[in-house]
């Protein structure tokens, strides 16, 4: 939807990217800290308004460090969704995917942080919401970083995105979406009765319910 827009150039996951890979390209540019990778976004930024999608697969003590960064640089928005459903599409695609993967301890790490930083709480859009409600949710979600509604970015065309390339099959039911809609999708794994599993699902709920507790409504 943000890269839909138009009035926005998106990046997309350049931590994770970085994390994963040891280096980043954003706008031509190789970044292979988080220093660099922030210097390069602040870079891009002077020139244009940027959204910036990433993941807390990993932990980014980095970003975590640049108060700047987290409290005036960037406006910090978080979409969640329940970790029954997050670890259940995570193993399909990685069957030895580990507890911190999940997420949900990293991103609320850095929820906390921005909320540290700037003495407000940061928006939090339930995924779950935004697929009832996609029309709504958008409409709250701009009013709150007053941003423009685009209402015709609710709506896009099915395929690829160059910048998936390096990540290409986490982005297969992004790839053949043409909006916001709910897919009901087996995994073939209860989360819950896992041996394995059901303890990641323990560890994290407790982030996810903080977060959800802070979701926008609408």
């Amino acid at each position: 939807m943000m890269a839909r827009r138009g009035d926005f150039r998106a990046v997309h996951e350049p931590f994770s990217y970085l994390a994963e890979f040891g280096t980043s390209i954003v706008d031509g540019s190789a970044a292979n800290t988080e220093q660099a990778m922030l210097a390069e976004l602040r870079g891009l930024a002077a020139r244009g308004p940027v959204f910036v999608k990433d993941t807390t697969d990993e932990r980014y003590p980095g970003v975590l460090a640049d108060r700047q960064f987290l409290a005036s640089d960037a406006t910090h928005t978080f979409i969640i969704r329940h970790p029954r459903d997050t670890i259940a599409s995570y193993q399909a695609l990685n069957p030895g995917v580990a507890l911190h993967q999940i997420g949900f301890e990293a991103q609320h790490e850095i929820f906390q942080a921005v909320r540290d930083a700037t003495g407000k709480w940061p928006v939090v859009v339930d995924a779950d919401d935004l697929v009832a409600r996609p029309d709504e949710v958008i409409k709250a979600y701009c009013a709150e970083t007053s941003i423009a509604y685009l209402p015709e970015a609710l709506t896009w065309t099915p395929g690829a995105r160059p910048e998936w390339q390096p990540s290409e099959r986490w982005h297969a039911d992004a790839r053949d979406s043409s909006g916001f809609t709910r897919q009901r999708k087996d995994y073939g794994v209860d989360v819950t009765a896992h041996p394995v599993l059901r303890g990641y699902l323990r560890h994290h709920l407790p982030f996810y319910e903080a977060l959800y507790a802070h979701r926008l409504t609408v």
